[in-house]
């Protein structure tokens, strides 16, 4: 694993999977709208990446400085990165980090964390009914199936501390820190529509479900949401230059405390740079190399056999979670009936699972990882609830994703160090639907001069050496 973390990161690949969620494309798909001058006129901000973290960065500016000159671009399509494939589900599950981030970082830094997490997911589907965006956002309920005893045990451990920190308000239903924890019973195993055994045919372990957690989050069609959130930027100002990879940055020798962006077609100029690129972050700025790891994942659109007993659309989100691992799961409802979006795999292939860090080619697919997929959710369900179908058919699409893992597990945001006018928002470790748009409003912030907000945690900073420790640690 530590040798792969120090495999130079390259650019985004030019010829990607088609990700299921971008089919239809959006009318900005491949919009490229510099201005005349763009070559010769400084920009005030160019981003670099135009998913969920790079579109919140552009809204937030253009929110607090409306008349800025605002630069996007994008390597490929717009949203082609990990938002536009990802499983689309607006999920903290924070019990599971919650302990060790106490005894790491302390009470209130984790609690920061947790608090962050969740109200992410709030305003994240907040926004998208106040702008009227059509991205079937809901917020609802999720489980987590969980396998194995002693995962159950510490996972009602850490619910347990979460609440016990969190303030009374917060343990209200549908809060932060509300959880209903329920045993394995038949009454839960029919709640839930889950067989008592997991008899996915690609492990040999076949683990009875030792209980499940009840909470909130979400799904959401990210690909829609973001391209509605960009809709809305370009209205406001903002140009967008996509199909051009940017290949290095430079400090200005002609423009006081400015920047070179260098693509293969231009060189812009802009005051400050921020990059949302995540885990093609090295590629950019080498001091993030082994910090900040680009990890491939994969994921599936299923649908159940005909004789399914399973309530369509399902009226929850899942997680499937067992001692090395989860997979994540959303329905979604679809002209054809209910498409099952399950993504994962990482956790039960033992030696196979380095092959899937230090590498940006989300062109491909790992064999075991889709034949792992394919049995899954007839495992976890069961025969009975799945119904009959013929495996063949039973995955409507697969596809890969390229997403940004660091050694400490949180997200690098804030500006580089030695780097004035450099800015990072990356490394979000495959949980950036709960983490990216507040973490995009915070280094906004920090770059028109406020600071770090209170709410933010302070162990997300870039600073305090964290570049470094993370190139020593590996992965």
């Amino acid at each position: 694993m530590q040798a792969r973390t120090t495999i130079p990161v390259g650019p985004p690949i030019s010829k990607p999977l088609p990700s299921y969620w971008q089919d239809p494309k959006s009318p900005l798909a491949n919009l490229v709208e510099p201005e005349a001058d763009s070559g010769t006129q400084p920009y005030e901000y160019a981003i670099i990446g135009s998913g969920i973290t790079g579109t919140m960065i552009a809204y937030n500016i253009l929110k607090r400085r409306p008349n800025s000159r605002v630069v996007m671009l994008e390597a490929r399509e717009v949203c082609s990165g990990a938002t536009g494939r990802n499983g689309g589900h607006t999920k903290a599950a924070s019990y599971r980090s919650y302990v060790q981030n106490v005894e790491v970082l302390g009470k209130e830094e984790a609690l920061r964390i947790a608090r962050l997490e969740y109200v992410n997911i709030v305003e994240t589907h907040e926004m998208a009914r106040e702008l009227g965006i059509q991205c079937e956002s809901e917020f609802c309920r999720t489980v987590d199936v969980i396998y194995g005893w002693g995962v159950f045990e510490e996972g009602k451990r850490a619910i347990e501390a979460l609440r016990a920190d969190a303030k009374e308000e917060e343990r209200a239903e549908g809060k932060m820190a509300w959880y209903q924890i329920h045993e394995p019973t038949d009454e839960a195993l029919e709640k839930f529509h889950v067989a008592r055994t997991n008899t996915n045919s690609e492990i040999d372990d076949k683990e009875d479900v030792a209980g499940f957690f009840e909470y909130m989050a979400g799904r959401i069609h990210a690909y829609r949401f973001t391209t509605g959130i960009l809709k809305e930027c370009v209205k406001k100002g903002l140009q967008i230059m996509t199909n051009t990879p940017v290949h290095a940055l430079q400090p200005s020798q002609t423009t006081p405390a400015s920047w070179h962006v260098y693509t293969q077609f231009n060189t812009i100029t802009a005051q400050h740079v921020i990059l949302a690129t995540n885990g093609y972050t090295p590629y950019l700025l080498k001091e993030t190399q082994s910090a900040i790891v680009p990890m491939r994942g994969q994921i599936t659109a299923q649908r159940a056999g005909p004789n399914s007993k399973l309530p369509s659309p399902l009226t929850t989100t899942y997680s499937f979670i067992y001692k090395g691992g989860y997979e994540y799961m959303i329905p979604r409802n679809t002209s054809a009936g209910q498409d099952l979006i399950i993504g994962g795999g990482l956790g039960v292939l033992g030696a196979t699972t380095p092959s899937e860090y230090g590498t940006v080619n989300d062109g491909s697919l790992n064999p075991k990882i889709s034949s792992y997929l394919l049995e899954s959710l007839a495992g976890y369900f069961g025969a009975s609830n799945w119904g009959e179908d013929t495996p063949s058919e039973r995955v409507v699409q697969e596809w890969s994703g390229i997403m940004g893992a660091t050694a400490d597990g949180r997200p690098f945001v804030g500006e580089v160090p030695g780097k004035k006018g450099v800015w990072v928002c990356a490394g979000f470790n495959g949980h950036g639907m709960v983490l990216c748009a507040k973490s995009a409003e915070a280094v906004v912030g920090m770059v028109v001069g406020e600071g770090r907000v209170e709410w933010f945690p302070e162990s997300f900073l870039v600073g305090g050496g964290r570049l470094r420790r993370g190139g020593e640690g590996g992965m």
